[in-house]
This record gives C-alpha cells, structure tokens and sequence, in this order.
C-alpha cells in the first residue's frame, strides 16, 4: 500500500530523579531501527524525542503535544502514522469535588510532568483523516485506558474502567465514606511506596488502582536482573512537581490548579478546560451541581485562595488560556470521563489499566521495557506479515512465560483487528 510513513518516539529515562527508569531510551533506539529496516520508513520521517541528550529539545509536555500535533496535522489519507512512549504513566484522581466525580485520568508523564491525559489522546485521533492509520503503543503503567473509548479488542481494562469510574460497583458499604477511606489508604501506600517501600494489596478487595493484580506486579522477575515498575505513584509525582515548579503547596485537589498555573497554554486541554468549570463555579459562589458540600467541597484551600488570588490580583488573563475551552458540561472534566473515539486510532498498551508496566536490566546491564522487548523479539522472529491481533497475543503469551503478570492489551475497531502491525 502507498502512503507516507511517519512516526514520533518518546523515551524518558528521568535520570537523577526518584522516578529514575533504565530502559526507555534503549526502547526508543531499537524502534526506530526497527521502522527504518523493516517497516521502511525514511530516517527524516522519524521525530524522536528523549532525555538521554540534555542539549536537544527535551520531551515536556508541550514539546510532546507540538509533535503530535504537528505528526496529526500533516496526515493526509492513505499515509500511515506511529507513536511510540515509553516512560512513566500515573492515574490523577479527581478534582472537582462533584459527589459523582470519583474516576482517573490515565496519564503518560513527560519530563517536566506536565501530564497528557487519556482524553487528549482521544482528542488527537478525532482529528487524523479518514483513511489514515494511527498506531499508539505505550509501554508505560496503567497504559490500557489511554486511547479513551476505543473498542476493546484483547483485555479487561474497559470493563474494569467502567467499575472504578463514575458508576462504581454498588456495595452495601459503598458511598463517600467508603471511596474516600479506600482512596486514603492508598494515598498512604503510595507515600510508602515512593520510598521504595511496597504495601501488598489485600488478595480479595479491590484498590483504587483496580484489582489484585496490582500486587504482583511489583516483582516481576528477570533472571538474575532487576525489574522497577514504570508506575509514578502520586505522592512521588507531587513531589516531582514541586522541585520543577519551586512550589510547595502542591497537594491532592489542587493538582490540575498547579498545572494550569505553571504551564498555562502548554497545559493539558483537559486541564484547561477543568479551569474553566472550576473558575466558573467559583466566581458564582462555589456551590451546587450535584456535589454534596459544594463543588469546591474536596478542591481544597490551596486551590480557592490561588484563584481568589488571581482574581483579586487582576490577573484574569492567567485564565484566558481556560476561559478559550468549549466546555458544554461540567461531566465533559470529570475525571475518567468516556467518550466516542474514532476507527482510526489503534491502542497497543504495556498492561491493563489497573497494572504496573515492568522495566527491566538483565544481568548484563541491558535494560528495556518488557512490552518493547517482546514487540521486537516477536518482529524479529517473523519476516512477514504480524498482525495487531498477533502481536498481542504472542506479547501476552511471551511475557507470560517470562514470569511477568502484566498484560497486554489491544484497544481499536474490529476493522483494525486483523491489519498488519503499523502498516
């Protein structure tokens, strides 16, 4: 088939931070020899961005953006586009302190953790043209609800989505009380576990990282190597903000707030338009729509005195990037908020939602991620054809037998099952 290849890789390391990763940079490397020899793709057709070499353009969040903007936008039908990241990924819970507004944002991490969101993604896609493909693997943690509302193919990432956002399973013991002690306790374990200590989940509840998987997949094993999980817990994340911001009144609830404050424009679109509804419900006095104790009830001090202070410091222009957004309801920023996704987008993740992707160091000194590894040992193990649907499932299968417990999943329509991996 015709049509131009062209593809954008992402690999950040971290290196000198808490949330250091060894393999991600080698992911990076050994795809873009892979498109260029097997898949034939011309060098000059491949953006790379990557925090192995400080003096280049670094992968921020809007250096990430522009790429895909620019990867989307210049799209024409019939050409074939790629995305690789490999990197951290983190859930951002919710915000708004709407009673019904109990899900995540599924996020990949850029260097300077100005979070992309699940939603952006979606959004992305709805504009490549029709008749244009669109490959995204992501080889990062909670990576299976990225590309938002694409059809499931191989997982249970979806069904698991649906039980852990907006319309929880209902329990006797279920209500606010109980979703915030659940969410309390694993605000604690992921304190701990930013210091390297890990907390087991109980074998027969479920976290609010979804399911008892999660604790396998802290030690997934490779021989005599080393293997660290490419999950940024929120406390370490917080923590991560504050040393790029400078600011140390950063918190759950006003997260999204120092984002927006820090980056501006450069934000997440969802992150601008959740400042839109927030600035709006503030200034008409912060109450009702259906959040028990005001929509401001779980924001929290920080974030009202930061707008307050904006405000009465005739700063309004600090909000024009927000006040920009179409937003025609306050569910359009909830977190976890579902919507249609298009035909042409096709989801390869390292792991269901609620799992932890593996980054793993032989004992040789090799490092990569595990689902990277394994795309390009399937890959190089077959000359011809591989379809998504293949790839997959040997994913699965060989990370199995490698003792890994993440698992792979394929999120795209049933037309993109049985067509050939990238193009």
């Amino acid at each position: 088939m015709g049509g131009r290849k062209r593809a954008l890789l992402v690999g950040i390391n971290y290196p000198g931070t808490k949330a250091e990763l060894k393999g991600c940079h080698n992911d990076v490397d050994r795809m873009r020899r892979c498109l260029v020899d097997r898949f034939g793709f011309d060098e000059e057709d491949i953006r790379v961005l990557s925090d192995k070499d400080r003096s280049g353009p670094q992968p921020t969040g809007a250096n990430i953006r522009r790429a895909l903007a620019s990867l989307v936008g210049d799209a024409c039908p019939g050409d074939f586009l790629f995305f690789h990241y490999s990197g951290h990924g983190t859930r951002l819970p919710a915000e708004t302190g709407q009673q019904d507004d109990t899900g995540y944002d599924e996020c990949i991490v850029p260097c300077d953790m100005n979070l992309i969101t699940d939603q952006d993604f979606r959004e992305l896609v709805q504009k490549v043209p029709e008749g244009c493909l669109f490959t995204i693997v992501s080889d990062s943690c909670h990576s299976g609800g990225l590309l938002d509302s694409a059809k499931e193919q191989i997982g249970n990432s979806t069904r698991q989505n649906k039980t852990q956002s907006r319309e929880p399973e209902e329990r006797p013991d279920s209500g606010s009380g109980s979703s915030f002690r659940s969410f309390l306790k694993e605000t604690v374990r992921d304190v701990f576990e930013s210091e390297g200590i890990h907390i087991p989940h109980s074998r027969h509840g479920q976290s609010h990282h979804g399911g008892d998987d999660q604790d396998e997949a802290y030690a997934q094993p490779t021989g005599d190597g080393r293997t660290k999980n490419r999950s940024l817990p929120l406390s370490t994340f917080i923590e991560m903000l504050k040393e790029q911001t400078g600011k140390d009144d950063i918190d759950v609830g006003s997260i999204r707030m120092t984002l927006f404050n820090v980056f501006g424009d450069d934000a997440s679109p969802k992150i601008k338009k959740f400042m839109k509804v927030m600035l709006g419900k503030f200034q008409s006095g912060g109450g009702g729509g259906g959040g028990g104790g005001g929509v401001m009830g779980m924001v929290g001090a920080l974030a009202q005195e930061f707008l307050k202070a904006k405000l009465e410091g005739n700063e309004e222009d600090a909000f024009k990037p927000a006040l920009e957004q179409e937003v025609h309801s306050v569910d359009e920023v909830y977190a976890g908020t579902k919507a249609w996704a298009p035909n042409n987008g096709i989801l390869i993740s390292g792991c269901q939602t609620n799992q932890t992707s593996a980054d793993a160091t032989t004992p040789h000194g090799v490092s990569f991620g595990a689902l990277s590894n394994a795309i390009q040992t399937i890959l190089a193990d077959k000359h011809g054809k591989v379809t998504n649907k293949d790839l997959v499932m040997k994913a699965r299968e060989m990370l199995s037998k490698q003792g890994y417990t993440q698992q792979p999943g394929l999120y795209c329509s049933d037309e993109n099952v049985h067509v050939a991996f990238i193009c």
